[in-house]
């Protein structure tokens, strides 16, 4: 893929900032400054998008998107969307079309529950704990591979909080990813705090524990501002689960290494189920996602994975 190689040959690493044992290298690259679409929490703030579950009935996989702003609305691989019969995650990036209505894939994060607890969905600044995200990226690539489907492994979601919330202590009535989050809503603001977002920075490599896990890149650098805070609270959950209150970051080659294993990886090309192009990447203890339109990489996040996402490179 000649445009995610070029993106991804023009970025600038910058000097990490750290903060106990997660370590963050900013990501610099071409810039679009004010991007041309909404985010999923500006559209909501502005009563421009509606989620709701697609009938009375529901369906855990998937949801209803309707887009009443005059430009388009992205939606973010992971973003958590809570209210109606049950909490769910976003399965892949999406950019919404202005005045659109679409069905969009999801995973449930809630095993617990199937009632109404509001008629539509609203935003949290949450998104999903980045190991989960890692192995929910893998599932929905093979999905999309093998019936054309974006769906992630729905059992396995559900085990895979089980066991978080057993491995940090946290009660939950409904098995809700949320109830982890704030049970730890102290430490996840520690880290929140810590970490800054400076002009330029449309992207990052994440670190836990002196490991690299994780890229994250946006076509502006004043949306990756904006999702910046649910960014370091996804690996933020994984970090406070390592014991180590302090770790060297990686160094710089083992980032590099990430971005070639990246640029190197095997690409699959979809068609979006909005505006432009989904690309799946893999490899050995690689998976990835990529939306393209045109020309622009408009979000990228790509993961070091395999039994164990805390293990190094």
């Amino acid at each position: 893929m000649h445009t995610l190689s070029a993106t991804l040959g023009r970025l600038a690493i910058g000097a990490p900032q750290a903060f106990r044992n997660l370590s963050m290298f900013p990501l610099a690259g071409p810039v679009n400054g004010d991007a041309n679409y909404l985010t999923l929490d500006e559209a909501f703030e502005a009563s421009l998008s509606r989620v709701t579950e697609i009938s009375e009935g529901g369906h855990v996989p998937e949801l209803a998107f309707d887009n009443r702003a005059d430009k388009p609305v992205l939606l973010v691989d992971g973003e958590e969307l809570v209210g109606a019969r049950q909490n769910r995650i976003l399965n892949i990036t999406i950019l919404v079309g202005a005045g659109k209505q679409i069905v969009i894939p999801v995973s449930c994060v809630e095993a617990g529950r199937w009632a109404y607890r509001t008629r539509e969905f609203r935003s949290q600044q949450r998104s999903l704990y980045a190991g989960l995200r890692a192995k929910k990226m893998e599932q929905v690539s093979q999905s999309m591979a093998s019936t054309g489907n974006r769906r992630s492994n729905q059992s396995a979601i559900w085990d895979d909080i089980a066991f978080k919330q057993n491995r940090m202590h946290t009660a939950s009535a409904t098995g809700s990813m949320s109830d982890i989050y704030e049970g730890h809503h102290a430490h996840l603001a520690d880290y929140q705090q810590a970490f800054k977002w400076t002009k330029g920075q449309a992207g990052a490599v994440f670190a836990v524990a002196g490991n690299v896990m994780g890229l994250e890149l946006f076509d502006s650098d004043k949306t990756f501002g904006k999702f910046l805070a649910k960014l370091v609270s996804s690996y933020t959950l994984d970090a406070i689960e390592v014991e180590a209150n302090e770790s060297a970051a990686p160094s710089l080659d083992d980032v590099r290494a990430l971005i070639e294993r990246i640029k190197n990886a095997k690409a699959e090309c979809y068609p979006a189920l909005g505006e432009g192009e989904d690309v799946r990447m893999s490899g050995e203890k690689l998976a990835g996602g990529a939306l393209f339109v045109g020309e622009r990489v408009v979000h990228l996040s790509a993961f070091h994975c395999g039994v164990n996402c805390l293990t190094p490179l």
